[in-house]
């Protein structure tokens, strides 16, 4: 905003990216298009090595398992063959996240303008044309951090009065850094990724150079290069710290002996090959192009220039040879540490505000349902309660409420800002009494049906002292008497009866409707997961702990470390979307994407058109499963392609191998045999009966049904078992 209104829209635009085909990519877009099975896609892509430069020539040296299964599976060779001459090939267009062109001139002097699919000017020309068309590029960074950060510090100054200068912040604070040697990151800029936070525990940093380091090592290069782990090693002790030149050490001691930063190189090369400033930087640009013919040239020039300055050449080869790979690698020391600073502020008001620190992350992504459902995972691991909304406590955004954080009622889905605002406006003359005041001082074009009907189910007026389906049940009436009042006054014809008509029931807190029964758990939990994103008076799953535990073998956040593996694990199914499959084998058939939810997180899930038929007929959002899934990595994200998929209700009853039964006889009666009979011969099937007749402190004896006695074991049938003997008296065995 402030680029083109200081230089002028027409001289200012924003650059364009081609997204380029890899390996990686080439293939799954191939097997794609051929109609092969994604499994197929995802098998070769794995059989590609990983890193950012990797090319078909480097996947065949490297990788024996990709050309075996080139020989052994003509679909493979195919696929193989078609995304090699596809390598390299523009993909897409997009927009260049941070990079802008300014002209002296309206740009479409200089070049030609593009418009993407979401509606944004860009040039046609990429950032390296526009360069070498002499334009000016600038990359603008907006970091929303900034703005949490500026909240932050807002709610903290008007909650306790403490006045915080985050330029003037102690860089040696040890809260802040042991929060980072514990990992605990979540919502720290930069430093958020799991990742990075294991990388945190381990490398244990103690100053403000590490947190640079870190950040500018955490890239897929130094991974890939293996310098993080060794980064790790030195860090710890476990490898000694060494310099290739003793002339280096002033030069390379903040990061262990080990080149991270592109300015270290270009020192390296002053001190060592008499570089000036001039050909230094020239140095740096070549790593950072990373274009193999510039490096060679340049390391010619930097071996012969090392010689003549003293060092011997085996030594300036080998110095060359650690220069070298680092351009896959090489980070700008002033970028690394500009963002370690700002990743600092924000672990600093984390590890003293945190309440006020999560409140403002929340308020961020209001608006972003996916957003606000991950910051509550991060709140719920740092031990900070999210409270529901409220009529007469809630802030537009999301606000501390003494040692917990209260949801904004412009965080409810179907309220928004304006709605919100006017909420507050009015609650600012004095409380909400009722649901039926609250009605009155409301503009029903702001506060409408849909906006009541979305805080009723966020759990908004729970406070008043009327449940849900009560309130649900009466917001049409409400309205059209609130709008009925209103027009008499605008009429001038106040109403000589006034209160409750005749025969109506008046309620707690002046609401004139009858109660009616509250709605079932389930509703509930449902219409809280519609409007907040989360789960407030419980959790599907809560009633399935035990299931869980003998059944489930992980929950969702830890499968990042089963990729490539089956795993069981339970969930709720959620925004269950049918898609047409309309090439190959199944055409015409149809898979199922969904998402699967438990207390931990949230993850894209897969059924696909064989298991679909099958499970159709009961498969429904909001319901809770056990699924058995291959964990598989899908565009940057975990995905679970399911195999096999049963609902949590009556899973104990469905996988028992024998069902027991056990009677204290000091409390049943003496026809309690004969009942239960009764009740099992109604649910015939294949499970076998054993009977347990206990008399505390005398015998036990343990009864084996006959094969004619075989049951199916059903919720129903344990209801009515324990009816009869008692709670606690059915034990399935598996």
């Amino acid at each position: 905003m402030y680029v083109t209104k200081r230089y002028g829209r027409e001289n200012v635009a924003q650059i364009v990216t081609f997204s380029q085909l890899k390996p990686k990519l080439a293939v799954r877009d191939v097997a794609r298009v051929l109609s092969l099975p994604v499994a197929l896609g995802d098998r070769i892509a794995k059989l590609v090595p990983d890193g950012p430069d990797v090319n078909f020539e480097r996947a065949f040296r490297d990788s024996p398992g990709l050309k075996e299964a080139m020989a052994s599976d003509e679909s493979v060779a195919k696929v193989v063959r078609i995304a090699e001459r596809l390598e390299g090939l523009s993909r897409h267009a997009g927009m260049h996240a941070a990079g802008v062109v300014i002209a002296p001139r309206p740009i479409t002097d200089f070049l030609p303008l593009y418009r993407t699919n979401k509606d944004e000017i860009t040039t046609q020309f990429d950032m390296n044309a526009v360069e070498k068309m002499g334009l000016l590029k600038i990359d603008f960074l907006g970091l929303i951090t900034l703005d949490v950060l500026e909240a932050t510090v807002a709610a903290v100054r008007e909650r306790s009065g403490v006045a915080i200068d985050l330029d003037h912040l102690p860089l040696d604070d040890e809260p802040t850094y042991e929060l980072f040697r514990s990992g605990r990151t979540a919502c720290v800029f930069q430093f958020d990724s799991g990742g990075m936070r294991d990388l945190l525990r381990r490398a244990k940093p103690r100053v403000f150079v590490d947190l640079a380091a870190l950040n500018a090592l955490y890239r897929p290069g130094a991974l890939d290069a293996g310098t993080v782990e060794d980064y790790v090693r030195r860090r710890g002790g476990t490898s000694r710290v060494t310099y290739p030149l003793p002339e280096l050490e002033p030069i390379l001691s903040e990061t262990l002996g080990i080149l991270v930063y592109q300015e270290q190189v270009m020192r390296i090369a002053q001190v060592v090959a008499g570089y000036s400033l001039a050909e230094a930087d020239l140095l740096r640009k070549a790593i950072g192009k990373k274009k193999r013919e510039i490096m060679q040239a340049e390391a010619e020039k930097f071996i012969r220039k090392a010689v003549e300055h003293g060092t011997p050449k085996k030594k300036a080869q080998e110095l060359w040879s650690l220069i070298e790979p680092f351009a896959r690698y090489g980070f700008n020391k002033s970028h690394a540490v500009a963002y370690a600073l700002v990743a600092y502020k924000t672990a600093y008001l984390k590890a003293h505000y945190p309440i006020d620190f999560f409140a403002a992350n929340l308020s961020a992504e209001i608006g972003s349902t996916d957003g606000i459902v991950k910051v509550l995972g991060d709140c719920q691991e740092s031990g900070i309660a999210v409270l529901p909304p409220d009529i007469n406590e809630s802030g537009e955004s999301f606000t501390a409420a003494g040692e917990a954080i209260r949801f904004g009622l412009a965080a409810i889905k179907g309220v928004g800002e304006a709605a919100a605002r006017a909420i507050l406006e009015e609650r600012g003359r004095r409380p909400f009494a009722s649901f039926s005041d609250f009605i009155e001082r409301l503009d029903s074009r702001l506060v409408n049906k849909r906006t009541l009907d979305a805080l009723i189910a966020a759990g908004a007026f729970d406070s008043l002292g009327r449940n849900r389906a009560t309130l649900a049940g009466a917001s049409e009436r409400a309205l059209a008497r609130a709008a009925r009042r209103r027009e008499e006054i605008e009429l001038g014809q106040s109403n000589l009866f006034g209160g409750a008509g005749e025969g109506v029931e008046t309620g707690p807190s002046g609401d004139e409707f009858p109660d009616v029964p509250e709605w079932p758990l389930d509703q509930k939990l449902k219409g809280e997961k519609d409007t907040l994103g989360f789960y407030v008076t419980g959790h599907p799953l809560t009633r399935f702990a035990d299931e869980i535990e003998r059944f489930a073998e992980g929950r969702i956040a830890e499968l990042a470390e089963r990729v490539d593996q089956s795993v069981r694990v339970a969930g709720v199914l959620g925004n269950l979307k049918k898609q047409k499959i309309k090439k190959g084998m199944n055409e015409g058939k149809t898979m199922l994407k969904a998402t699967l939810e438990d207390t931990s997180g949230t993850i894209g899930v897969a059924i696909f058109a064989s298991l679909y038929e099958k499970v159709q007929g009961w498969v429904r959002d909001d319901l809770p499963v056990l699924a058995t899934a291959n964990v598989r990595e899908s565009g940057g994200a975990l995905e679970l392609t399911i195999q096999e998929i049963t609902p949590l209700e009556g899973i104990r009853e469905r996988r028992a191998r024998e069902l027991a039964i056990r009677v204290n006889l000091a409390y049943a009666d003496e026809n309690v045999l004969t009942r239960l009979q009764e009740r099992l011969r109604r649910h015939p099937g294949t499970t076998p009966v054993s009977i347990r007749l206990v008399r505390p402190g005398e015998f036990e004896a343990t009864l084996k049904a006959a094969d004619s006695m075989r049951i199916a074991p059903s919720p129903s049938l344990t209801s009515e078992i324990q009816a009869l003997a008692g709670e606690g008296s059915v034990e399935y065995v598996f």
